[in-house]
């Protein structure tokens, strides 16, 4: 909405009624780039967060919208590190989920439907969790919507999210790159299939030119796996809504770079001219959980729920489609990929085996019961996050 502001730049110096020299030419012509819009994204994320989180969370809490705990006789020694923390209010992430959207939506241009199909993936996540929460407080239980119709739903979100991806988003890859690496068939592409070429890293150019269908399956299980991983992050006070943050970050440089001909042309990485408005919507993220974290540190006042954590996720695996980066996800959100992780090994292993391998998972809570206290393990988490971060980024020059 803000580029329609550079747009009446444009219409005011052709009606002559101001000059290229005038104040008001320079002042308008700022809102064209990219960068300025990215930070005008975040601080208005975060800025709409600390206006409204205090008055959500008195809402939430004059609703009686607590926090439901598993028992002790469910978790046993976590009951007595967290079983405090029962009854604070939960349904944080609509204010993640309202942030986001709204501040997209002021500085994103409209005609990107890049922009669009991240907003529809995140919001389409997001009131599955918004329906998961509402049922576990309802109920007054841990348990919301059935894991089957989770999946269902999550599939769903994802497959349109991909389809659009894959066969709606029109064509627009810098070949010089690849032509440079080698890879000549690459600039043989045609239509809008060279979206659904894969890319991985350490490599210049496509490496499959034309996954077909196979692109939309791949896709839908990036963004499928990527909202359950950081559902599963979120177990402890602004753990996800922290790793969140750096792998936000890491992405708005990605969608710098390709989005950028130059940049991308430069490094070797795919470029598609729509990637320029990532950032905007990357940074969005960033300051909505920035704004988010400001609650929801320890001791949290706030808890965002599967409301924010699925949405958190979707944004995420999304945005990393939309710049081509997606496979570098297991590599930036690697604290999501740990968490993850430990859940299958642990219930393989109990299943196969009959022992577990950790205390408990996901494996923050294996730290926490091996005597790390919460804000250690959360810190500590933090930490990787930024170096897993600082890895994938590197991946832009190493190929």
């Amino acid at each position: 909405m803000i580029y329609w502001l550079y747009e009446l730049r444009n219409w005011l110096e052709a009606a002559d009624w101001i000059s290229s020299d005038s104040f008001i030419y320079k002042l308008l012509n700022i809102f064209k780039y990219h960068t300025f819009r990215a930070g005008g994204a975040a601080i208005t994320a975060f800025g709409l967060s600390l206006m409204l989180g205090e008055r959500l969370i008195r809402r939430l809490i004059s609703l009686k919208i607590g926090q439901p705990i598993r028992t002790a006789e469910e978790v046993h020694k976590l009951f007595e590190l967290h079983g405090k923390k029962a009854g604070t209010p939960t349904m944080g992430g609509i204010l993640i989920l309202g942030t986001i959207v709204i501040s997209t939506l002021i500085w994103a241009k409209w005609d990107n439907i890049m922009v669009w199909n991240i907003l529809f993936c995140t919001i389409g996540l997001g009131a599955l969790g918004f329906q998961d929460d509402y049922l576990k407080i309802s109920k007054k239980n841990s348990k919301g919507v059935s894991a089957r119709k989770k999946l269902v739903w999550q599939t769903g979100v994802a497959l349109v999210t991909a389809f659009v991806f894959c066969y709606l988003v029109p064509s627009d890859v810098t070949l010089d790159a690849a032509e440079k690496a080698g890879r000549t068939a690459f600039a043989e592409l045609g239509g809008d299939s060279t979206l659904r070429a894969l890319f991985l890293p350490f490599y210049k150019g496509p490496v499959i030119n034309d996954m077909s269908i196979l692109a939309v399956a791949m896709f839908a299980l990036i963004i499928v796996g990527a909202s359950n991983a950081v559902n599963l992050t979120d177990g402890l006070d602004g753990l996800a809504t922290g790793c969140s943050l750096t792998t936000a970050v890491a992405y708005t440089a990605f969608g710098y770079v390709s989005g950028s001909a130059l940049y991308s042309e430069y490094l070797g990485v795919p470029h598609h001219s729509l990637a320029n408005e990532i950032p905007i919507v990357a940074m969005a993220l960033a300051g909505s959980c920035v704004g988010f974290l400001w609650f929801n540190a320890h001791p949290a006042k706030m808890f965002m729920g599967d409301t924010g954590s699925l949405a958190l996720g979707g944004c995420i695996a999304s945005i990393a489609i939309a710049c081509r980066q997606e496979i570098v996800l297991a590599l930036v959100g690697g604290v999501f990929v740990m968490e993850a992780l430990s859940v299958i090994i642990q219930v393989v292993s109990f299943k196969k085996r009959g022992r577990r391998v950790f205390r408990m998972a996901p494996i923050h809570h294996h730290f926490e019961l091996g005597g790390w206290h919460e804000n250690q393990v959360i810190v500590r988490f933090w930490i990787l996050s930024l170096f897993f971060a600082l890895l994938g980024l590197a991946t832009l020059k190493l190929r």
